[in-house]
């Protein structure tokens, strides 16, 4: 080997070394730089700080102090070390410096955080309006999506002033279409603020109206068979079909379609979904909110972030073991073709996704939800699966976890604990009332984007 062979190699490996070493040193002083946030601080357990920023990302970390003047609900400016992971709650930096800042507003008055440009936000300002003249108590009530009672419903509504009833096969059996009408009706009339009526109506396995023959001749076919045997032209004529019956008995909301993704028939959640594969499953969730438009009936896609071969989380917990990458490319697809679609509600399930978050259940997971507004930039109402549910059965205050995870709607059979637990939480500095402010707002510009409200700002 020659002279000037030698030195271009020694040359070579040197550059080479160099910037090895300056690319290890820059990652190393990234791990320390200092790096700012505006946020809102949503908990605070001794010097484990949580908090949201102006995207609507959960990141919680541990501070140098205790920061004891530092109240839940205020506007804080944080500095912190390390580089942010947007689909992780806990974060591996830490928090160096903490300063209070005054809520800026835009020229309406709405909090400068509350707007994303979403779904919903052409009428953030008749959301914003009516929320001044709501109570703490009427702000709570607005995020419970109450299983109907068997007995003294128009009572209950008017003592909590709920968001909305979810209504069961047994609210319909033996009524007749008038009855039905009337039962809604009624409460209705009663309501402050326009009620949320939501039903499972899936087809197949769950039918709660069209088990009924005095509403429905037959019960709706679930997807699977709709698919079989007319294809997607089929699914969005049932779509419709399906609809104009639900708005004529005055249920508003569908907490269907489900768009898991199950070819094995002998998964939990099989016959509710269309049994196909991520494709077919993510062009029938596009079709049926595309098909929903102009009903008067909102779609709900369920169970995020994917269900996959879970067991039922009705019976007990349902531990989750996929990997990451395997959830990103077979289950989220569908929950996206949906919110590209326009899909206005995003139903959470309580399976324990270990590899997104370990310790919860998806729907008190802010890493969950994390992943569904900041991956999936879903800017609607989050719902949780019914917090009755045997899955959470050993979990201690799962209305408020379900809050400050991120959920704008909670399903609760138990309306009075559950908002005793709220309104607790918020007398004892555990939640702020600056959160329950923003997801009723999110609530009620919903209720108007659906046109329940027409009337109140005609």
């Amino acid at each position: 080997m020659n002279k000037k062979m030698i030195i271009y190699l020694a040359t070579f490996v040197v550059v080479v070394l160099c910037s090895l070493t300056a690319i290890y040193f820059s990652k190393d002083n990234n791990k320390n730089d200092i790096n700012k946030m505006t946020a809102t601080l949503i908990s605070k357990n001794g010097k484990r700080l949580t908090v949201r920023d102006e995207e609507n990302i959960i990141y919680t970390f541990n501070s140098l102090e205790d920061y004891d003047d530092a109240l839940v609900g205020s506007n804080i400016i944080i500095q912190y070390t390390g580089l942010l992971d947007k689909n992780v709650e806990k974060q591996s930096g830490q928090i160096v410096d903490l300063k209070t800042s005054q809520v800026m507003k835009d020229e309406n008055g709405i909090p400068t955080d509350w707007l994303d440009n979403g779904i919903f936000s052409k009428y953030y300002i008749l959301a914003n309006n009516k929320l001044k003249k709501m109570s703490l108590d009427e702000k709570i009530a607005q995020l419970l999506l109450v299983r109907f009672p068997n007995t003294n419903a128009k009572e209950l509504l008017k003592k909590y002033q709920f968001g909305g009833y979810v209504f069961y096969e047994k609210d319909f059996k033996d009524k007749n279409e008038k009855e039905v009408i009337n039962m809604i009706d009624v409460l209705q009339k009663t309501a402050k603020i326009p009620l949320l009526t939501a039903v499972d109506e899936e087809g197949g396995k769950v039918v709660r109206v069209s088990s009924n023959p005095k509403l429905v001749s037959e019960p709706f076919k679930s997807s699977r068979e709709l698919y079989t045997s007319g294809g997607f032209n089929l699914i969005r004529k049932d779509t419709v079909d399906k609809s104009n019956i639900l708005n004529k008995l005055g249920l508003n909301l569908n907490l269907a379609p489900v768009i898991d993704v199950s070819t094995n028939s002998s998964d939990y959640i099989y016959p509710r979904t269309i049994g196909e594969d991520t494709k077919i499953t993510s062009e029938y969730a596009k079709t049926v909110v595309e098909a929903s438009k102009g009903t008067k009936v909102s779609y709900t896609l369920k169970h995020f972030p994917g269900y996959g071969s879970n067991d039922d989380t009705h019976k007990d917990e349902a531990i989750d073991d996929r990997t990451l990458e395997d959830i990103q490319k077979y289950d989220l697809p569908p929950f996206q073709s949906g919110i590209d679609a326009g899909a206005e509600a995003v139903l959470v399930s309580h399976n324990v996704v270990t590899s997104i978050d370990s310790n919860n259940p998806a729907s008190l997971s802010p890493s969950v939800h994390n992943l569904l507004r900041n991956n999936l930039k879903f800017t609607g109402v989050s719902i949780t699966d019914d917090l009755g549910m045997n899955a959470l059965k050993n979990i201690n205050d799962p209305k408020v976890k379900a809050l400050l995870a991120g959920n704008d709607l909670i399903i609760t059979t138990d309306y009075e604990e559950s908002f005793n637990e709220i309104k607790t939480a918020i007398n004892d500095g555990d939640i702020s009332e600056e959160l329950i402010n923003k997801t009723a707002f999110k609530v009620l510009a919903w209720k108007y984007y659906k046109g329940l409200m027409f009337d109140m700002h005609k």
